[in-house]
């Protein structure tokens, strides 16, 4: 009877920590998503835009609206330079950094202030790039260099703790229009980012690394 009490109270707490886990992320990515966007006195040498589609150079409504916050924080001398981010997919004429850059550069963005990284297909992998150019052009290796990750709300958790890792010193700046801004944002892209953070901590840190693409396909939809 007391193995059983025992068995009873340890099976118990363990899926109390298996439901409180995914709660408490949940909480963790709608505060980060939430209460982004850096102090308005706060500057950084960069701010990153991580890519999204674009189609034929032009960007979509998602990396249009990560470019604007970008030129934004830009003109308001909050940011130095502007680092686009991202590769393309098969068939594309242009990358998603080449099209960024190009959008920035058409609304008054100094070409010389415009970094284009050409690589990147998920957030992982576009993450070690701007951090592999960042090391390259920093006259401190061993000093921490500070960024603003401009991105979506949701994502502002992930994407700044993959940066975090990579010893940047990153803030988010979340964007404030487009489809993915606080309000239009769905659930469904919520628990998404639950999911691929949760992946990303327990797996990815260990070298085991999922793409955006098999997040999506676990959750049954698309990962920015």
């Amino acid at each position: 009877m007391i193995l059983f009490k025992v068995a009873f109270k340890i099976v118990t707490f363990l899926l109390a920590i298996i439901v409180a886990i995914p709660v408490v992320t949940t909480a963790r990515v709608w505060w980060s998503g939430s209460h982004s966007g850096g102090q308005s006195e706060q500057s950084a040498k960069y701010a990153v835009v991580l890519g999204a589609a674009q189609l034929n150079g032009r960007p979509g409504e998602v990396l249009a609206a990560r470019l604007s916050k970008a030129r934004e924080l830009y003109k308001k001398g909050r940011a130095e330079r502007v680092i686009t981010v991202g590769f393309g997919q098969p068939g594309d004429r242009t990358t998603e950094a080449k099209a960024g850059a190009a959008w920035l550069r058409a609304q008054g963005v100094a070409r010389k202030d415009v970094i284009i990284v050409n690589s990147g297909m998920d957030t992982y992998t576009s993450t070690l790039a701007y951090a592999k150019r960042i090391a390259q052009g920093s006259q401190s290796p061993e000093q921490q260099v500070e960024i603003f990750v401009v991105t979506d709300p949701w994502h502002c958790l992930r994407a700044t703790t993959m940066a975090r890792d990579l010893a940047l010193r990153a803030e988010c700046v979340a964007v404030d229009k487009g489809p993915n801004k606080l309000g239009n944002a769905s659930v469904r892209y919520l628990l998404r980012e639950v999911g691929a953070y949760l992946a990303y901590i327990t797996l990815g840190r260990r070298g085991i690394h999922l793409s955006d693409h098999h997040v999506q396909g676990l959750s049954g939809g698309t990962v920015a």
